[in-house]
């Protein structure tokens, strides 16, 4: 029989590993869906029009983390850490009467202000764009807020269907619907597009919390002090998510300011970076509630094992991303964007030497507020912010692109690596272990060193299938060098209950390169 540490990390590597495949699902929808928005719009407006579009949304998402209040993240963590119903009930209230004021708050105040950051700025357009973005940055506000309530209860269907999936779905039909009218799709259009998208997904969030929560959450007493507690945990998030986005999206504001006309190629390699980090935040995201309610019932190993476990696969997820795009930078931004942007390669291969490797230090900073751990994940966020912001302020003005990517690559790297080294000072979590670096290193130096000295000119369609080809020599040397364990053994079993059937084929091989019993790291 299966002592209680291993039915638990089974169970939260069984919620994990599907909450993370969803998202992961719906995040690659999200990319591909805003791309084809992106290649509509880039196609029918002019290419300042584009520059003030990007650079107006990335402001936007900036204001949109204070309109949050640092709630998402607290009530996420709270939930499933209150001792009852009671405490519960106060907390969803709360954060929906705040979160619902702070959004129209923001959303106000952008649309009074956008015409006078436009007007400094020299760009009418800019006005123009940031009064649209108003709106679609209160309806994303409270849309993140419904679904963070949902994420503490484990159920990650707001976030992935509505926000990931059907808000480009939305964009992209209505962009569609405007090219079979007179004159295509302008850039008010686009902008009208956009922000009925995100106001059609904040209805059908607000259904869904009316509908599905009172399972979850059937009405009764509420405890006030509940909410005045959560708020006190939300203070230093409220600060981390400010931070956080500045850190993600300063370096391009200031990119803007000095070269408005970079900011549209300069967002696409951001854009591809990001796509490394796809697969470690979907995990984080639905790794925050599973280790919180394994910290509730105090056991730290299943966290080690879990964290270790999650990080290792999630590799195999982004290490292909990395080998195509910074030794083949040319060839995949073709793929991707077409011919015109495959001058743009520095800022590529800066950046995905960032994003894989935030992504290698695993869902640090989410396991941390799992912890309890706020404080240091709000310092650890203005300390990337302040390298990011600073190194963008000295760079770009002699660099441009280059010097954005530089700072960005920077500061992803430095706030994953301070909230990983932290958690293993204090608890001993980390994912550097044998059976994890070991397929890492074996994999990927062979393979990019292989790139780097032939260079290779392969053609397009090749691309994808050296990916997959990398995934399954990362596969091939786990089995080769037993670089297996305890968890991964856990979740092979999480993965046939998801399927429903035992693989016994993976069973076999898996017998042959490490036997039962055989000690794990």
């Amino acid at each position: 029989m299966d002592s209680p540490s291993t039915d638990r990390t089974r169970d939260g590597l069984s919620t994990v590993t599907r909450g993370t495949l969803f998202l992961v699902v719906a995040t690659l929808l999200f990319v591909l869906l805003n791309f084809v928005a992106r290649v509509v719009i880039v196609r029918s407006i002019t290419p300042d029009q584009w520059s003030a579009f990007s650079w107006s949304l990335t402001l936007a998402g900036l204001l949109a983390a204070f309109g949050t209040l640092g709630l998402p993240n607290a009530i996420a963590r709270s939930l499933p850490f209150a001792e009852n119903d009671r405490e519960r009930r106060a907390m969803v209230r709360g954060t929906l009467i705040s979160g619902a004021a702070a959004g129209a708050a923001i959303a106000v105040s952008l649309f009074v202000v956008g015409p006078l950051i436009g007007a400094r700025l020299g760009d009418s357009d800019i006005g123009v764009a940031l009064q649209f973005l108003a709106i679609a940055v209160g309806s994303q506000v409270a849309s993140n807020l419904i679904a963070s309530i949902f994420q503490g209860y484990e159920d990650v269907t707001p976030n992935g269907l509505l926000q990931q999936v059907l808000t480009p779905l939305l964009f992209v039909a209505i962009l569609s619907f405007e090219l079979t009218q007179p004159g295509g799709v302008t850039f008010r259009g686009a902008l009208v597009a956009y922000a009925g998208a995100c106001l059609t997904v904040l209805v059908l969030s607000v259904a869904y919390l009316i509908v599905r929560l009172p399972r979850k959450l059937p009405a009764g007493p509420h405890h006030p002090p509940a909410f005045p507690q959560l708020l006190v945990f939300a203070v230093p998030l409220f600060a981390a998510s400010i931070l956080s986005s500045a850190t993600g999206n300063g370096d391009t504001l200031i990119l803007g300011i000095f070269y408005p006309r970079a900011v549209g190629a300069y967002s696409a390699s951001v854009t591809l970076a990001r796509l490394l980090q796809v697969g470690i935040g979907a995990a984080a995201y639905i790794f925050l509630p599973v280790t919180t309610r394994l910290y509730r019932d105090g056991d730290h190993e299943s966290i080690r094992l879990t964290y270790a476990t999650v990080t290792k696969w999630m590799a195999l997820f982004s290490m292909p991303l990395f080998i195509l795009f910074f030794f083949l930078p040319s060839r995949s931004l073709g793929f991707v964007y077409g011919s015109n942007y495959t001058s743009i390669i520095a800022p590529l291969e800066i950046t995905v030497v960032g994003a894989f490797a935030s992504t290698l230090f695993g869902p640090a900073s989410a396991t941390q507020v799992a912890l309890g751990q706020t404080r240091l994940v709000a310092y650890n966020s203005a300390t990337a912010a302040a390298v990011d912001v600073g190194l963008a302020l000295w760079l770009v003005p002699m660099y441009g692109s280059v010097g954005s990517a530089i700072a960005w690559a920077s500061a992803a790297t430095l706030v994953a690596a301070l909230s990983l080294s932290e958690l293993a000072w204090t608890t001993g979590i980390h994912p550097f272990r044998d059976h994890s670096l070991t397929p890492l290193a074996l994999t990927g130096i062979p393979i990019g060193v292989a790139l780097a000295v032939l260079h290779p000119t392969v053609p397009y369609w090749s691309l994808p299938v050296l990916g997959l080809a990398v995934a399954g020599a990362f596969i091939l040397v786990v089995l080769a060098t037993r670089s297996v364990d305890r968890g991964d053994r856990l979740l092979l079993e999480v993965v046939e209950r998801i399927l429903g059937r035992p693989l016994p084929l993976i069973r076999r091989v898996g017998r042959l390169f490490f036997p039962a019993g055989a000690p794990g790291p």
